[in-house]
């Protein structure tokens, strides 16, 4: 959920044949359950497996989700599978509550002094944050947090405190780049 900033229902929602690894440069999941904006019905959406979401992807469908015991071609098998089996005897979904508790334990154990904070909206703040920060366009950060509105999505981008020295500072070696390549081939 921190690399791709999905919503924890959203993540509960997916289907294993949701995994589209040869759709774009990345691989994408097809979110056929995102949030829709201000009671309109759920809203679909293609998120790009960036921000190695595909290695993380492809390690737990390889290594993990065998080990629930479900048949991969069922139509509707859950990509996070349960302990918890359906009356069928196939593999129920993962609850929206296991995954906060699994976050919140793995907080605790980890990073104590998150414990208290580190929620899977947290995640999808650091998400947003780490997309901006990194380069990518606020409107590219809406369409993969599946937002309605880019002012929505503003509001999930948290700056550090040396934003604006950093910006300067990239701002200069943008410019120098550029006279770099003006004092070549002039003579004195």
């Amino acid at each position: 959920m921190s690399e791709v900033g999905l919503r924890v229902n959203e993540a509960c929602k997916l289907d294993l044949a949701d995994i589209k690894w040869d759709l774009g440069r990345f691989g994408k999941l097809h979110v056929r359950h995102g949030k829709g904006a201000r009671g309109s019905r759920p809203r679909e959406r293609m998120v790009p497996l960036i921000n190695n979401a595909a290695f993380t992807l492809r390690w737990f469908v390889e290594d993990v989700w065998g080990q629930f015991g479900d048949d991969h071609t069922r139509p509707g098998v859950p990509l996070l599978p349960s302990e918890r089996k359906n009356i069928d005897g196939s593999a129920a979904r993962v609850g929206d509550e296991t995954l906060r508790t699994a976050l919140s334990g793995s907080a605790e154990r980890h990073l104590p002094d998150w414990s208290e904070v580190l929620t899977p909206h947290v995640l999808r703040h650091f998400c947003a944050s780490q997309l901006y920060l990194g380069g990518m366009d606020l409107l590219a950060v809406q369409a993969v947090l599946g937002h309605a509105w880019v002012a929505t999505t503003m509001k999930y981008v948290h700056e550090p405190g040396t934003h604006i020295e950093d910006a300067w500072i990239a701002g200069q070696q943008r410019a120098a780049a550029r006279l770099t390549g003006l004092g070549k081939g002039r003579t004195s």
